[in-house]
C-alpha cells in the first residue's frame, strides 16, 4: 500500500494516470503529454509499475501501458472503510 501512496504523492504520475484513464498509449506518446525528458518519464512509469497502478504489454517494437482499475478500486475500497 506505501508503494501506491508513493505513487500518488506525485503530480507528474497522477497526470499519467488520467492520461491513461482515456486510453492506452506508449511510453513515447505519453511522454508528448509532457515537457520532461522522456527518461523522467519511463522513471515514473516505473513506480506506477511498482505499485501495481498501470500494466503493460509489448505489441511489437512498443511497450503500451494501461491503467490498471483493479488496483484503483481496490484502494477506493480501502478509503471508504476509513469513512466508517
Amino acid at each position: 500500500m506505501n508503494s501506491i501512496f508513493k505513487a500518488l504523492n506525485d503530480e507528474t504520475r497522477r497526470e499519467i494516470l488520467d492520461i491513461l484513464k482515456v486510453k492506452d498509449l506508449s511510453a513515447g506518446e505519453i511522454a508528448d503529454y509532457f515537457t520532461i525528458s522522456k527518461p523522467s518519464i519511463s522513471h515514473h512509469l516505473d513506480i506506477l509499475k511498482q505499485a501495481n497502478l498501470i500494466s503493460s504489454e509489448k505489441k511489437g517494437q512498443f511497450v503500451i501501458y494501461s491503467l490498471n482499475t483493479t488496483i484503483m478500486e481496490d484502494v477506493l475500497q480501502w478509503i471508504l472503510t476509513l469513512k466508517k
